[in-house]
């Protein structure tokens, strides 16, 4: 693959390279732009539904439904579900804060199980010990774009008679057995935050569903709640994605595939050129692929590695540095450290690297050079 011309190769390589991909598709992104902007119609505008649609047959999902953002998927999600004050939803502590402060801003109490070291997901075994009387749902999140033991996971909420909403904001694209992780679960939801695998030019985000029910409870719901014009049956929210975006995150899902395909080729090479030094590399089950939205290792003394990767023009990100539940934000739930020992010990090591379709060999060398 030849080196993007907006890069200067080991003095300064892009992390996520937004800007060589909308050169790539300038021209197709430009018209359908400007076809919005001849239409002015910016609000639900055709684009919004044929984005939709494109979204149900790519991801096989029965229902796509376009919003404002990744965040405001998940409140939908649970909204729809009825979710709030006395329930519980238990998720995962090492994520972005959005998993958990979605269900605290309901007034549901997000209840924490520790993770897998290997995966990083939410540790399934543990899920059952933490159910409770109140406990409403389960959301795993498919973290930097993998999974979670969605079997495992489903068989607890069969069993305790429990919603499964799925967290995929970094995982479009990703497969549990051959089906896409948009359509695991009651719910799905995903972002189209611009650094995600596939990113709109602002905030966008989806929800999706098999259950027509829902489908059109959700798709109020992101209308404030509205049955008909000014006619509200709900308490909702305005969660529309707009069509500009809707027509950008279209145009980028025709050449998905391709890009996704080169994410998962330059995850292979990193760990390839990886593999012999001290490091802990990403783990992906065989039954799943991952959308990579994040290449993470794990090192010792991170601080000082990211001083010596950035000195060498090598940017780097930490995601995340501290378990949820030991958030200022969270301390009302009385977690303290310790409860969660592995999502503690990957915390103080991950650190990801450069990590989208247009990493190139040479960088990737240069990369893992620099671990020498």
């Amino acid at each position: 693959m030849p080196t993007p011309n907006n890069q200067k190769l080991k003095t300064s390589i892009d992390f996520a390279n937004l800007q060589y991909q909308y050169q790539l598709y300038k021209k197709e992104i430009d018209q359908a732009i400007h076809k919005v902007l001849d239409t002015s119609n910016y609000i639900m505008g055709e684009e919004v539904q044929e984005l939709e649609e494109n979204l149900q047959v790519f991801t096989g999902a029965k229902h796509a439904i376009t919003c404002s953002s990744g965040t405001d998927a998940l409140l939908l999600a649970m909204m729809a579900l009825d979710i709030g004050p006395g329930d519980e939803v238990i998720t995962t502590p090492f994520t972005f804060i959005a998993t958990a402060e979605s269900i605290a801003f309901l007034g549901a109490t997000p209840v924490f199980v520790d993770i897998d070291e290997k995966t990083y997901n939410i540790d399934a075994a543990k899920i059952e010990a933490a159910i409770t009387a109140k406990t409403k749902a389960i959301l795993p999140v498919s973290l930097y774009g993998q999974p979670a033991d969605m079997d495992a996971i489903q068989a607890i909420a069969d069993k305790y008679d429990l919603k499964v909403i799925i967290d995929g904001a970094q995982s479009f694209g990703a497969t549990y057995k051959g089906k896409t992780d948009s359509n695991l679960g009651d719910i799905s939801t995903t972002s189209f935050f611009p650094a995600k695998p596939l990113g709109c030019f602002g905030d966008g985000g989806a929800v999706f569903t098999d259950d027509d029910t829902l489908a059109e409870k959700i798709k109020s719901l992101r209308v404030h709640g509205q049955s008909k014009r000014y006619h509200h049956r709900y308490i909702g929210m305005g969660g529309r994605m707009d069509t500009i975006q809707c027509a950008i995150v279209d145009v980028k899902l025709k050449h998905y595939k391709k890009d996704l395909a080169l994410r998962q080729e330059v995850a292979k090479k990193y760990t390839e050129a990886l593999k012999d030094k001290d490091l802990v590399l990403p783990f992906v089950e065989e039954r799943v692929t991952s959308a990579f939205a994040q290449y993470s290792i794990r090192v010792q003394n991170r601080d000082n590695v990211q001083v010596h990767l950035k000195e060498k023009g090598i940017p780097t990100a930490v995601h995340y540095p501290m378990p949820l539940p030991l958030q200022e934000c969270f301390v009302y739930l009385g977690y303290k450290k310790g409860d969660f020992p592995v999502s503690e010990i990957v915390s103080d090591e991950i650190m990801s690297l450069p990590m989208n379709p247009y990493v190139n060999d040479d960088e990737i060398s240069y990369i893992s050079h620099r671990f020498e």
